[in-house]
């Protein structure tokens, strides 16, 4: 047992008692020496590099690049993308590549380099390998995005899985994003990354360096050029960063360094260039397009923590529709699909939820399933005896039962890197869709479970991993991809007819083809809603759209005015969830007071202005954009572009935005600077170059620059591109365009979908074109001749400040 085993051992011992707390103890000492005696084979390591190289061997896109103890393979795809890979590693098996992987690109063909290299030139890159194995990545006009030094190898002697490291440098002004869904961001500050899924063990703050999506995905930024690279190894590892310094003068640059450290697995990496926007397209590409969630899903979602019984959840419902606070989906706790858990708790058990689900959707409002990976150790379950049937269960090296926790509370885990075990788990949704149930949300998925305080897996644990088999090391990280996998293809196939909703609480590189990530629970304070900001700009940047915290409101931690900006910013996130229950600050915004009613903290010195009526302008705006997410959504499967994008998106050279982190484009024609502080009534905002106008006060703004706008309590400030088009809803519900007027002399325009339903059938697009004409703003459709007339309603704002021409630039 090391330190963290007792650690949980004594919060085991203070939850559950000096029983359960034994119990744990005695787990844990099991999985430290199980592990112990699978790595004790491991025995002396030999330390490898690849040598002098030998000979080159011209192929497909690329070639083979002989050294005196390794072999590297190059390949550039026919969209840009770059591969290599050391040992004759492939593209492909792999958990990230969608399929059998990209087509090679003919035209690029390896061939001699100067000092003993070879190189590849493409039409994107050039990459340069050295006659000691080091790497270049250049752009076409030679200028230099990366270098790999040659790798190195540490080797079993007596066989087994190698370590590698490998070590790379950058221009000294590029900035790191990316690696998931991180707290510590969005910039990736210097300092040390675990590529480890962290299990759900509390709220989540700026400081920490544990995440439960983690991707070994970095998208560098310098003024050479934007560049993405992907590391394809599922096993544990690190990522030590540290960011260049520029010489002053005549003084040197420091470039900047990243080291990677893995326990195991091919190294392989795959390398992207152009501008963010080209390069999200290839990624998406190479890994797969998102998923479009269904209309609904992209409302208000309100998840009732700890649900005693349909009662709670009617309650809730009744509170919102009675104060005409818009919500679209309620998310209750859940068991394995099977059990009949949703509310364990309750009194009236799952025979009531048909009902409820049926008189919830009658007020437009979805019932969706929590759904966790355990499945309880019980004889007579009928979900754990039809996974023992099969043999779905994870084993540890000895052959037996992996099982997490003790006593009443003993789980087993499916393992869902098995093709059959996927097979049976996604046919145990049918009973929940059976039920009502509209669509799930994934816990307890990352595979280190805190299910009643239990510690994680032995590493030792083994998997399927879709054939070859291997150990917990290997499959960790994909265990919660797996699952969503599993859910997506069942729902699909159940449910033909409607796109499948699924959001898992971990995850891997490829999740966004399976659904969304919640990303867990946000420290309760201030530094939580940073958090919340980061992780999100952060897994769009690894290709995951479709993600948002869990947004808790009133309650201990948790002021009046967090509790508000908290909503202010969650309406424009992609998910935007809010919570209530134990432990998640128990008010529900229907339940809200004024100021004054809760006293001290909570007042903020707001006085009596209601907290409710905040939360009801939120969500009111929130569904008013609802046509602008849905395009937002389609745009993501089609281009990769995420929907909250950094403020550098359209200017990676402008180094001011790259810096800029409390800020973020909403597609592109909205920014928005939610309050991320308290007391906080005017702030400041950096602008990427255009004419600005605020939305509320239609004030113009010129950038680039900074300039300081209004922040009450009411409203977070939200900035729209002058020329914007954005689809929104009308007064009587349906499709509405706003028109933010063109500088003078230019034009603008937009993009719209078409919504054919909840179907999966891809729908129309509309390019809109806004334009000045004889001192007016004229609005037409593209892809005629001459124009079309717009088909929606059309409401030109900005007009006043444009006819001026003045602007606040400072």
């Amino acid at each position: 047992m090391n330190g963290r085993d007792l650690v949980r051992a004594v919060k085991a011992v203070s939850v559950v008692g000096a029983v359960q707390g034994m119990r744990v103890m005695r787990a844990s000492w099991r999985r430290r020496r199980a592990d112990a005696a699978e790595s004790a084979r491991r025995g002396r390591e030999r330390a490898r590099v690849p040598g002098s190289v030998v000979v080159a061997e011209p192929g497909p896109g690329g070639g083979v690049v002989r050294f005196e103890r390794s072999r590297l393979r190059i390949m550039v795809t026919v969209s840009g993308a770059v591969f290599w890979g050391w040992d004759d590693a492939g593209p492909t098996p792999s958990y990230g590549v969608l399929g059998s992987g990209p087509e090679a690109d003919p035209r690029a063909v390896l061939e001699p380099d100067k000092d003993g290299g070879w190189r590849v030139v493409s039409e994107r890159a050039t990459v340069a390998v050295s006659r000691e194995g080091g790497v270049r990545v250049c752009t076409p006009g030679g200028v230099l995005v990366r270098r790999d030094l040659p790798p190195r190898w540490w080797e079993p002697e007596r066989g087994g899985a190698a370590r590698w490291a490998q070590r790379s440098e950058f221009p000294a002004d590029a900035r790191f994003f990316g690696l998931g869904g991180r707290t510590a961001g969005p910039r990736l500050r210097d300092g040390t990354y675990r590529l480890w899924n962290a299990g759900p063990g509390g709220a989540l703050g700026p400081g920490d360096a544990s995440s439960s999506v983690t991707m070994p995905v970095l998208m560098v930024v310098a003024d050479a050029g934007t560049h993405l690279v992907f590391h394809d190894t599922t096993w544990d590892g690190s990522v030590a960063l540290r960011q260049g310094v520029e010489g002053a003068g005549s003084g040197h640059d420091r470039p900047g360094a990243c080291e990677l450290r893995m326990e195991g697995g091919p190294l392989r990496c795959w390398v992207v260039v152009g501008t963010p926007t080209r390069v999200l397209q290839t990624w998406t590409r190479l890994t797969g397009a998102a998923v479009v969630p269904p209309s609904w899903a992209l409302g208000h979602h309100h998840r009732l923590q700890g649900a005693g019984d349909a009662s709670d959840v009617r309650r809730v419902v009744d509170g919102f529709n009675a104060r005409s606070l818009p919500l679209d989906a309620v998310h209750v706790d859940g068991d394995g699909p099977g059990s009949g858990h949703a509310f364990p708790d309750g009194p009236e058990g799952p025979a009531s939820v048909p009902q409820l689900a049926a008189e919830l959707l009658g007020d437009g409002v979805r019932l969706v399933s929590g759904v966790d990976a355990a499945v309880r150790v019980a004889s007579g379950d009928p979900v754990f005896e039809g996974g023992r049937a099969i043999d779905a269960f994870v084993r540890d090296a000895a052959g037996r039962l992996v099982r997490v926790g003790a006593g009443a509370d003993e789980a087993a885990y499916p393992d869902f890197t098995a093709p059959g075990v996927r097979k049976w788990w996604g046919g145990l949704y049918e009973e929940r869709l059976a039920r009502g149930y509209s669509g799930f949300w994934h816990d307890l998925d990352a595979s280190a479970s805190s299910w009643s305080g239990a510690p994680p897996w032995p590493r030792s644990a083994r998997h399927a991993l879709e054939g070859p088999g291997g150990d917990h090391r290997e499959a960790h990280n994909v265990y919660a991809l797996c699952m969503a996998r599993a859910a997506y293809e069942a729902l699909a196939e159940l449910q033909p007819h409607e796109r499948p909703f699924v959001t898992s609480g971990a995850g891997w590189v490829g999740m966004q083809r399976y659904g969304g990530a919640w990303a867990g629970e946000m420290a309760p304070g201030w530094p939580g809603l940073r958090a919340s900001l980061s992780v999100v700009v952060g897994l769009g940047l690894c290709g995951v759209p479709y993600a948002g915290p869990d947004l808790g409101g009133v309650g201990p931690g948790a002021s009046v005015e967090l509790a508000v900006r908290r909503f202010q910013l969650g309406a424009y996130l992609p998910l935007f969830r809010t919570r209530s229950g134990a432990g998640a600050g128990d008010k529900e915004p229907s339940a809200f007071r004024e100021p004054s009613a809760f006293g001290g903290e909570a007042d903020d010195g707001y006085g009596t202005e209601g907290l409710r009526d905040h939360a009801r302008v939120a969500l009111n705006e929130r569904r008013r954009l609802l046509p602008y997410l849905m395009t937002l959504a389609y745009l993501a499967r089609r281009t990769g572009a995420p929907y909250v994008r950094p403020l550098w998106w359209a200017a990676p050279e402008d180094r001011a935005l790259r810096d800029c982190e409390d800020a973020f484009l909403l597609g592109d024609c909205l920014l928005v600077a939610p309050v991320l502080e308290p007391g906080v009534v005017h702030r400041t905002v950096r602008l990427p170059r255009g004419r600005w106008y605020d939305t509320v006060s239609e004030a113009v703004f010129e950038g680039p620059g900074s300039v300081t706008v209004d922040a009450p309590l009411s409203r977070i400030p939200v900035l729209a591109r002058a020329g914007a088009v954005v689809p929104v809803r009308g007064e009587g519900g349906g499709v509405a365009w706003e028109v933010w007027a063109p500088e003078p002399g230019r034009t603008g325009g937009g993009l719209t979908v078409l919504e054919v339903g909840d179907g999966p059938a891809e729908p129309g697009m509309v390019r809109v074109r806004a334009r000045w004409h004889e001192g007016r703003v004229v609005v037409e459709e593209e892809g005629e001749p001459g124009g079309r007339a717009a088909r929606f309603p059309v409401r030109v704002r900005g007009l006043q400040a444009s006819r001026t021409g003045r602007g606040a630039h400072m």
